[in-house]
C-alpha cells in the first residue's frame, strides 16, 4: 500500500481540492464534492502515468521510486493511470453533467499530453501549468471570471515545474530566479483580482521554500524546495478563496497545510 501511495504522490493530493474551491469561489458558484474528487483522481492518474513514462530514466536517476525499485510493476502503474483517469471523468460527469465531463476531458488530455510527450520539451513547465489552470476552471464550471485565479495557480505551478527539472542535478541561478518570478506573478495576480487577499502566508511559505537554494542549490535541497512549493499552493488557494468572500473555506484549506507538510516527510511528493 505504501508503494501505491508513493506512486500517486498521495500527500500532494491535499493541494488539489483547493483548485476547485478557488475556481468555484472566483466563479461565485458552490463547491461540488464530486468535482473535487474528479480533480484528485486525475491528479493521481498523472502521477502514476509520470512514473510509468519515466521508468527507464528513473532507473538511473531515481531508483528509489516505486517502479524502478520493483515495488510496483510498470503494468500496475499504467493500469492505475488509466483507472484513475476513467474514474475522474465519471466523477466529473456525475457532479456537473456534460459540462463537467467536457472540462475534465480537457484536463485529462492535458495531463496525458504532458506525461507522454511534453514533459521533457521546452514546453514542459507551461504544459504542467496548463493542467492546474484547467483544474481551477473545472471547479469554476468554465466561468471566465475565474481565469485570473486560474492563471495565478498556474504561475505557481510553472515555478514548481521549473524547480522539478533540477531535482537530480541541482538548481542554477536562472532556475531559482525563474521560480521566484513565478511566485511573484502568482501573488500579484491574486492581489489584483482580490485586493486585500491574505497573501502573507503564501509569500512566507513560498519564500522559505526557495530562500535556501541561493546558498545551497544541490539536488537534495531542490527536492525539499519542490515539496515545500507544493505545500505552498494551499495558502495561495486559501488567499484566493478568502479574497472572493469565503473565509470559512479559506480556514479549512489552511488547516490542511500542516497535515500535508507532515505527510510529505513520510511519503515522497516529488
Amino acid at each position: 500500500m505504501r508503494a501505491l501511495l508513493e506512486l500517486v504522490r498521495a500527500p500532494a493530493a491535499l493541494s488539489v481540492p483547493g483548485d476547485t474551491m478557488a475556481g468555484a469561489a472566483a466563479a461565485g458558484s458552490p463547491v461540488r464534492a464530486g468535482t473535487a474528487l474528479a480533480s484528485t483522481l486525475l491528479y493521481w492518474a498523472g502521477m502514476a502515468l509520470n512514473d510509468w513514462s519515466d521508468r527507464h530514466q528513473d532507473a538511473l536517476d531515481r531508483p528509489e521510486r516505486p517502479v524502478p525499485s520493483g515495488r510496483i510493476s510498470p503494468a500496475t502503474a499504467l493500469a492505475t493511470a488509466v483507472g484513475c483517469t476513467g474514474a475522474g471523468l465519471l466523477a466529473a460527469f456525475v457532479a456537473d453533467g456534460r459540462r463537467g465531463l467536457g472540462l475534465a476531458g480537457l484536463l485529462a488530455g492535458a495531463v496525458w499530453a504532458y506525461d507522454l510527450a511534453l514533459k521533457r520539451t521546452a514546453a514542459g513547465p507551461s504544459a504542467m501549468a496548463a493542467c492546474r489552470v484547467l483544474d481551477v476552471m473545472l471547479g469554476a464550471g468554465g466561468a471566465a471570471r475565474a481565469v485570473p485565479t486560474a492563471l495565478a495557480i498556474g504561475a505557481h505551478t510553472y515555478g514548481i515545474s521549473v524547480l522539478g527539472r533540477a531535482e537530480t542535478k541541482g538548481a542554477t541561478g536562472a532556475t531559482i530566479r525563474g521560480a521566484l518570478a513565478a511566485c511573484a506573478t502568482a501573488a500579484a495576480l491574486v492581489a489584483w483580482t482580490c485586493p486585500g487577499a491574505p497573501l502573507a502566508g503564501y509569500v512566507t511559505t513560498a519564500g522559505r521554500a526557495l530562500a535556501g537554494l541561493r546558498a545551497d542549490p544541490d539536488p537534495a535541497r531542490v527536492r525539499q524546495a519542490v515539496r515545500l512549493s507544493i505545500v505552498a499552493l494551499i495558502p495561495l488557494q486559501a488567499a484566493a478563496v478568502a479574497g472572493h468572500g469565503r473565509p470559512a473555506q479559506s480556514v479549512a484549506l489552511l488547516a490542511a497545510a500542516p497535515f500535508g507538510g507532515r505527510l510529505s516527510r513520510l511519503v515522497a511528493t516529488s
